[in-house]
């Protein structure tokens, strides 16, 4: 579960805003993955609420908001919304497509008291 590994790195992002801005527990963090980053937002959350004990985030609210994998097909230019790596192109049925958006994984927001 390679989500823990990213929970932990969500949490050192945290710790070194709170520690740049001096304060000493973070409110709410917003973050935003795409459906095609490869991680399983509910494993995120699992493993976000067992590694934020001890943390600036032991009570923060924690947003997590999925973006919409978009694609453009290299056969025909047509942009489509996929939300699997399997979607074939609605024009024109080509699997030969670039991915647009889909693949982020970044925290967004930070709000402290």
């Amino acid at each position: 579960m390679h989500e823990l590994s990213i929970a932990t790195s969500i949490i050192d992002i945290a710790e070194d805003f709170a520690r740049e801005k001096h304060v000493e527990a973070i409110r709410k963090i917003e973050i935003e993955v795409g459906k095609l980053s490869g991680i399983v937002r509910d494993n995120l959350i699992f493993a976000l609420e067992i590694a934020v004990k001890d943390s600036v985030l032991k009570d923060a609210e924690i947003i997590i908001d999925e973006t919409e994998g978009c694609s453009v097909c290299n056969a025909c230019g047509t942009e489509f919304v996929n939300n699997d790596w399997y979607t074939p192109c609605p024009n024109c049925q080509s699997l030969d497509f670039e991915i647009t958006a889909g693949k982020e994984l970044r925290v967004r927001s930070i709000f402290f008291d």
